[in-house]
């Protein structure tokens, strides 16, 4: 392309036509090395960038065979190491504990990251804590690739004092709250280097060196890492494959707590969900700075910068990280799994909070002190482990990171579907999942909190009327609903019949609905999403052990705490209802739990523009009996006729 070529000047693809840049798909490497009695030395970030290297295979690089998607290592706070290089700066850091460090990407052109950073010294001052200064990271552009090089920020770190608050953990979320803060107010800033921007770690007990850089560029291009006084009792390392997203400086891992390897499919519906909890959050420990952190999830993330959003939310919530992990990724525990129930009872309990963060994942996150890895329920990801005779932790995507003599290794195993592993640096410990399980289990009296307040199909009232099969008009009502012949013959029949999905062969030669030109229905323009790299299943009859088709209906209740009312849900087996079933959810009166049913037909008759003007219609008679205390809506297309047609059931649920 020349020499005139920089790739400032092409940012990533922007949405356009077809193309949307949230379809980036593609699996990465994680790596933990630890001291499992929790001893501090520079052995352990040695070990790790080793690990870390070994791993490299498990990145990307583009047409610059020297810029990767990314690389990085998560430690503990140096606090040596920090005490030695700013003593000549005229920095006079406080104890250990005392003082945070943040790690920030910052516009690269002199005015804008002079804006960037008066802007961090002031919210700094305004949460009560003392802005102690800035230290520019010595970093070897060299070592990185052409590319890499020319689209590297700013690195600095900046120092805060700890202020007024007087414990360790206040202090922590207090940086959480500076973080959000800056990173909303950069934002508003509207600086045309405000892409550039990023703070990848801020926190008095661990720190964040990562960058768009291959695995074996890491440590040349950050010196820090080769200084003896960084010493750590665990190092979390990530060689990234961009899964969800084009490669940055910014979305390399770790992140803030986390490392991933996989992708959680479900993310759309979570941040949905995420967005629509804010209104009913609110927490004794966050208190007014809840409205601070809003959105929860920053805009135009990967799924694992979204996930780690929701684990730092969670930790401030006051829960610890063995507790938001199994909130977040909870292993299979339906009827079918044979399972202590007080273990079912806190899952269960759980899921009428969050619903999960789902997908082939290995995710190991920390909160400074502990380290959790867990697998999803499905174990689509592998995740493997040896401890040696001298209490060296190695755990990775795939064995053979590091060179153990097989005389050195005490035991070796691996991370089970589901199953949670945990390193408590603070109690020099590994503890098992089933301790830690029961310990969460303990916790509250779910069970009982289950059985007063949970409601059940059966304990609803008979309903004084069911509609019965309307057969006279059935024909009209399939052609009205799109209905095909062959779906009739090759699919529903077929089930009717024997119960079971029918067969058939791989492949669709059905043209895309959005170039059709003969009406096709609104399902028809969506596709299931599902995992790109390994597809989980996703058939509840056929892995009825690890996929579940049961939900809970009715309000939730705030996020950030527990109470016996955040379960009074109604709770349904099957997404498919009886009309019996469906007449005692529309007429359900029962605490919190009111049915009120809303119809979703329209007069097409009424001529362009009926359609939009109904759903919004129904948006608003859906506000109203929500603002009357109404907890579930029934959306009805009952009555279809010569001049009434249903909004689309699709569009519809939607909008409401």
């Amino acid at each position: 392309m020349g020499d005139s070529y920089h790739i400032r000047d092409l940012p990533a693809p922007a949405k356009q036509g077809l193309y949307d840049p949230r379809f980036e798909h593609d699996a990465c490497g994680v790596g933990l090395v630890a001291h499992t009695r929790g001893l501090k030395s520079y052995n352990i970030v040695a070990n790790g960038l080793k690990a870390l290297i070994n791993l490299g295979h498990r990145g990307a690089s583009g047409a610059d065979a020297e810029t990767g998607d990314g690389a990085g290592i998560l430690i503990q706070m140096p606090h040596e190491f920090f005490a030695r290089h700013t003593a000549s700066t005229g920095i006079e850091l406080p104890a250990e504990g005392d003082y945070g460090v943040g790690v920030a990407f910052l516009p690269a052109e002199e005015a804008q990251r002079q804006a960037c950073e008066e802007t961090i010294e002031s919210i700094v001052r305004e949460e009560g804590q003392r802005f102690l200064g800035w230290r520019s990271v010595p970093v070897r552009p060299e070592a990185i690739g052409t590319l890499a090089a020319k689209v590297q920020p700013a690195i600095r770190h900046f120092f805060v004092g700890r202020g007024s608050l007087d414990d360790a953990c206040r202090f922590e979320i207090r940086l959480f709250v500076i973080r959000r803060r800056i990173e909303k107010a950069v934002a508003d800033l509207g600086l045309p280097g405000g892409d550039d921007f990023y703070i990848c770690s801020l926190s008095s007990n661990r720190i964040v060196y990562k960058g768009l850089v291959l695995a074996h560029q890491l440590e040349p291009f950050y010196p820090d890492l080769s200084d003896e006084s960084m010493v750590t009792s665990f190092a979390m390392v990530h060689s990234r494959f961009s899964t969800n997203t084009l490669g940055s400086w910014k979305l390399a891992h770790p992140y803030r707590h986390a490392i991933h390897n996989g992708e959680i499919n479900t993310l759309q519906g979570n941040v949905n969900w995420m967005a629509a909890r804010e209104s009913m959050l609110s927490s004794d420990v966050l208190g007014e700075d809840i409205q601070k952190l809003l959105p929860l999830i920053t805009p135009g993330q990967s799924d694992t910068a979204t996930l780690d959003n929701a684990i730092e939310l969670l930790l401030a919530s006051g829960r610890s990280l063995p507790h938001v992990m199994a909130m977040l990724i909870p292993e299979a525990w339906g009827a079918h799994i044979p399972m202590e129930q007080a273990k079912k009872d806190f899952y269960e309990y759980h899921s009428c909070l969050m619903e999960p963060w789902d997908g082939p994942a290995l995710v190991i996150a920390t909160d400074g002190t502990k380290v959790c890895a867990i697998l999803d329920r499905n174990g689509l990801r592998p995740c493997r482990y040896l401890v040696t005779t001298d209490d060296l932790l190695v755990m990775a995507s795939e064995t053979g990171v590091l060179d153990i003599p097989p005389e050195n290794v005490r035991f070796k195993w691996r991370i089970q579907p589901g199953r949670m592993f945990m390193l408590d640096t603070e109690q020099g410990r590994i503890v098992e999942d089933s301790e830690i399980k029961e310990s969460l289990a303990d916790r509250r009296p779910y069970g009982q909190w289950l059985a007063e307040n949970k409601v059940e199909m059966d304990d609803l009232p008979e309903p004084a009327r069911v509609h019965g099969p309307d057969l006279d008009t059935l024909i009209q009502r399939q052609a009205a609903f799109g209905y095909t012949r062959e779906e009739l013959n090759m699919i529903i029949e077929p089930m009717g019949a024997n119960g079971s999905e029918a067969e058939g062969s791989m492949g669709n030669d059905t043209p895309l609905a959005v170039l059709s030109d003969q009406g096709p229905l609104l399902f028809s323009y969506f596709k299931q999403r599902f995992a790109q790299v390994s597809n989980p299943p996703l058939d509840a009859i056929r892995e009825e052990l690890v996929t579940s088709t049961e939900t809970f209906v009715g309000p939730e209740g705030n996020l950030l705490e527990e109470s016996p009312e955040q379960c009074h849900q109604l709770k349904l087996y099957e997404p498919v209802l009886t009309n019996l079933q469906l007449e005692k959810c529309r007429n359900v009166d029962a605490g919190r739990l009111r049915g009120a049913t809303l119809s979703t037909l329209f007069r097409p008759g009424d001529g362009p523009g009926s359609l939009e003007s109904a759903v919004s219609a129904l948006c608003e008679e859906a506000s109203r009996l929500v603002s009357r205390g109404y907890t579930v809506l029934v959306l009805s297309d009952r009555g279809v006729d010569r001049s009434h047609a249903p909004i689309p059931s699709l569009l519809a649920t939607g909008a409401v």
